[in-house]
């Protein structure tokens, strides 16, 4: 069985990162960005950046359940952060129908994402796992932070930017700059 859910979860990593590189080249060729449609999507951008490298830098991925900091809010904080990237890019193109396609890709392969690694959590880290989940919300976050009644769980999980460089999480702040650079280059030189 791992061997086959180790297989599903390349199949989708590869999916999640092929679907975008194909979408690049329409996705700026068709964009329409203007002041006001960078300025939000920079904001949503900026929003998205936050939420990943706060995760990023208090998970230790595969080692610990992540309970503290972000994941105290919502179980997928990497991918709430995801969220408000690719809505702050699609938005800042200026072309809707990008943002259309972007929410449908998201829901899709996201989602599918997300619900195989609860699987995998729950199998790694059992009734924890499970009080956890059952307190924290899925996507959306709750407004006050889940506390463990395990006294242990409570001094793990503060934010560390070596975690943060370790889980590679600059990748993505280099590719959100790249990726509004090349939306401001757009609008100056059509502008």
């Amino acid at each position: 069985m791992p061997l086959i859910r180790n297989s599903v979860s390349i199949s989708l990593r590869k999916l999640r990162l092929r679907a975008v590189w194909l979408l690049i080249l329409p996705f700026y060729y068709f964009a329409a960005p203007d002041p006001s449609s960078l300025a939000l999507g920079v904001a949503l951008g900026g929003i998205g950046l936050g939420i990943r490298g706060w995760a990023a830098g208090s998970i230790e991925k595969n080692r610990e359940l992540a309970i503290n900091g972000p994941y105290a809010y919502t179980r997928n904080p990497l991918y709430l952060g995801s969220f408000f990237l690719g809505l702050g890019v699609t938005a800042a193109g200026g072309q809707w129908a990008f943002v259309a396609l972007f929410l449908a890709f998201y829901l899709t392969v996201y989602r599918a994402t997300a619900l195989r690694e609860e699987a995998e959590l729950g199998e790694m880290f059992g009734a924890p796992y499970r009080m956890y989940s059952a307190a924290v919300p899925f996507f959306v976050p709750r407004f006050t932070p889940y506390r463990s009644s395990n006294r242990s769980d409570r001094a793990s999980g503060s934010f560390s930017l070596g975690q943060y460089v370790r889980n590679r999480e600059w990748e993505a702040a280099l590719g959100v700059i790249a990726g509004f650079g090349g939306l401001v280059l757009k609008m100056v030189l059509l502008g």
